[in-house]
């Protein structure tokens, strides 16, 4: 069973209706923090499995999987509305490839009204609470959420027929390193799938034997004896029964609930948080069977490049044949996987790195460094035309805030005049807001219509100066300072203005004239067209 397509709507950030389409193959889904990644592969799992962190959902229920904006609207209508109002629901779509094998999925029960193979996982309210839900209502002043207690959740195939994890012809392993439940102590669920899945019968029995006598073992041993008999001496305060403490035994699987994991004799709690992840991820991998859809969430996490390298390989090695679909922010993991697989989403809005114009996609794929993943994982990026640009900008920022752009999650991008377009085109499809700071090259006409497809957009700024006599950035500099200003930033003994661009302008001397700046304490006045960027 391969995913085309997920349709999420009300888990999370996702209010309105979202959709992503999937390939057969690899997914790697890069986006900024709360953007949605990690909804996307937690709605996969749980119209698969009906689990969210390895616990059933109703178990686990509460209404912060709602989404809070509709949650809010729904507790401010209830004065006007009553009873008559619809509670919110989650509801999540996986849409499969329409093969022999999932005919039994296949039907038009679905949002879209296709005729073809899916699953529908929806979490709403259960009409057989009605009357208790009228009552609870009953004064809307005092309701502060939803009523979870009251949902159920509806599992079908598009076929209408309900289904069960054991029923839906798909192997699921979701791999997230950073979950608490994944440690290895107490009943972890690694161990527990290595015993059950090399342990034979007689084995497991040896285990549980030997387990008990080092029960007795623990029993006899001289200081729990001493604890013991103290016990004695106050357990007439507590009960009528002999008190003694020992070793729990009670529980079928207690033998389990008690084993760790140790690395060359150290308990893995206690080794590197990288080693712990890429032993978590490889474990997890290696129960991947034929037809298995394999979620990893961000496998970057604690990792060396060199150890990053390697998981990646895993990786790839493991879903062989399957499909893959992973989040991240590094753009070494996608260099791995592949490019052509990169899935960008951005305000709830997703595009693939190669449904861009073939030239932009080429352009990307080429680019040392990936600053395709900069430009979304940014608040506002700042595009600039070079090194010595850059220099001037940041100068610009922290001579204002005091601070770096970064640290407001800003960043500021060099890139070749012939590629801002590039970027803006992701920008254009993503909606992300994003600015151009740009020289005028002396051609005002020329610049404009370089800029002409993205001039109605709300979230795209250019900004230039229009002063042709002063084409770029130096001369601009130039023109808003004085010359005694000049010559004691730069050293320099500069006659006339125009010796100033001159040597400003002349090779190395862009940098090196915009790292005098950045030392010249604010002295150097900025140019408009950046400083009202800023």
């Amino acid at each position: 069973m391969i995913i085309n397509k997920i349709v999420i709507k009300n888990y999370k950030s996702f209010k309105n209706r979202f959709e992503a389409e999937l390939s057969s193959d690899i997914n790697i889904i890069v986006g900024n923090n709360e953007s949605g990644k990690s909804s996307i592969l937690e709605c996969i799992n749980l119209a698969l499995t009906g689990t969210i962190g390895n616990k059933f959902i109703l178990n686990e229920l509460n209404p912060f999987y709602f989404n809070q904006e509709s949650v809010k609207e729904y507790i401010e209508a209830l004065n006007s509305t009553g009873p008559n109002l619809p509670l919110p629901e989650i509801s999540i779509e996986l849409y499969a490839k329409d093969l022999d094998k999932n005919a039994d999925l296949k039907g038009i029960n679905n949002s879209l009204g296709l005729n073809c193979p899916g699953i529908s996982f929806k979490i709403n309210f259960n009409s057989i609470f009605s009357d208790e839900y009228v009552q609870y209502i009953s004064d809307p002043s005092l309701i502060r959420n939803i009523p979870i207690e009251y949902y159920h959740i509806e599992w079908y195939s598009f076929k209408g027929v309900p289904v069960t994890s054991r029923s839906i012809p798909l192997n699921v392993v979701y791999v997230d390193t950073s979950l608490g439940e994944v440690s290895f102590t107490g009943t972890d669920k690694y161990v527990a799938r290595i015993i059950n899945n090399f342990l034979n019968v007689n084995e497991r029995a040896g285990i549980k034997l030997n387990y008990r006598t080092l029960k007795e073992k623990f029993e006899q041993n001289t200081s729990i004896q001493n604890i013991n008999k103290k016990l004695e001496e106050y357990s007439d305060r507590i009960t009528d029964r002999k008190l003694t403490y020992s070793i729990d035994v009670s529980s079928k699987s207690a033998w389990e609930n008690t084993l760790t994991a140790y690395i060359e004799e150290i308990p893995f709690g206690f080794i590197g948080k990288g080693e712990q992840s890429s032993i978590k991820t490889k474990l997890a991998l290696a129960e991947v069977l034929d037809n298995t859809i394999i979620l990893v969430e961000e496998p970057e996490n604690h990792l060396t490049y060199s150890k990053m390298s390697s998981l990646i390989d895993k990786i790839n090695e493991r879903s062989k044949g399957n499909q893959l679909i992973i989040t991240t922010h590094s753009s070494f993991v996608t260099n791995k996987l592949g490019l052509e697989h990169l899935i960008l989403l951005s305000n709830k809005k997703i595009i693939r790195l190669n449904d861009l114009d073939s030239s932009t996609y080429n352009y990307f794929k080429k680019l040392p460094g990936h600053d395709t993943l900069r430009v979304i994982l940014s608040s506002n990026p700042i595009l600039v035309e070079g090194p010595s640009d850059e220099l001037i900008v940041n100068y610009s920022y922290f001579k204002k805030y005091g601070k770096t752009p970064l640290v407001n999650g800003r960043d500021v991008i060099s890139v070749k005049g012939l590629s801002f377009k590039r970027f803006l085109e992701i920008a254009d499809r993503l909606d992300l807001k994003l600015t151009v700071i740009t020289d005028n090259d002396g051609n005002i006409e020329a610049l404009e219509k370089k800029y002409e497809d993205f001039k109605n957009s709300k979230n795209i700024q250019i900004s230039y100066d229009k002063d042709i006599d002063y084409p770029t950035l130096e001369p601009q500099i130039v023109k808003i300072n004085e010359l005694e200003v000049l010559n004691k930033v730069f050293k320099k003994e500069f006659k006339s203005k125009d010796d100033a661009i001159l040597w400003m302008t002349s090779g190395s001397n862009k940098t090196e004239s915009a790292l005098k700046i950045l030392e010249s304490d604010g002295k150097i006045l900025i140019p408009k067209y950046i400083s009202d960027v800023i």
